[in-house]
């Protein structure tokens, strides 16, 4: 009789932990679910953050012809943003790409702007883009405008902005003109 009282107080013992077992488990599936419940709204947050940080700096300039270029009016179409200017060499040799760029894809979608340092002054920046008809908007860049997309330390050097206009990839120096149109079309196809 004894074995069998410790056997039955044995399996009472181990209903009883395998209850508090199951209800331990039940706490910890309702706190697995809270956590990744908390860890899908953190990683919501950090993506708006993220995305936030990945913004294109905004800004607002006069071009050549006195019209204002503020970039955020843009949104909705991938930019490129050509930082240059009228003494550089591989800058002259790269817009004649953006000028084709431009005729080949503005109807789609796409909006070039060209800031200039202007070292050489506003007028020189003016004759030069009537020379080369540069058929996009040109602006002499502010020192403001250099430091939040840079620092640029070369020149040319090109930015692509999203639809959304998150800056999505910097190109320091002449590019073919391929490469910015693969990179035109991928983001012009995204939603």
């Amino acid at each position: 009789m004894k074995k069998s009282a410790i056997i039955f107080a044995g399996l009472i013992l181990l209903s009883v932990a395998g209850i508090n077992c199951n209800g331990g488990q039940k706490n910890n599936t309702k706190q697995a679910a809270t956590q990744v419940k908390q860890t899908k709204q953190t990683e919501k947050t950090a993506q708006k953050e993220t995305s936030a940080q990945n913004l294109a700096p905004d800004f607002s300039l006069k071009d050549i012809n006195g019209k204002t270029i503020t970039l955020s009016d843009y949104r909705g179409k991938v930019v490129i943003i050509d930082f240059w200017d009228t003494w550089c060499p591989p800058c002259r040799r790269g817009i004649p790409a953006f000028i084709e760029l431009y005729n080949d894809y503005k109807d789609k979608g796409l909006v070039i702007i060209g800031l200039a340092f202007g070292r050489e002054g506003e007028q020189k920046v003016k004759d030069f883009a009537k020379e080369y008809g540069m058929n996009y908007p040109v602006a002499v860049a502010t020192r403001q405008v250099g430091e939040a997309y840079g620092p640029i330390r070369s020149i040319p050097t090109a930015f692509i902005i999203s639809k959304k206009g998150e800056a999505m990839k910097r190109y320091i120096g002449l590019r073919p003109k391929s490469e910015f149109e693969h990179d035109i079309q991928y983001l012009l196809d995204l939603k």
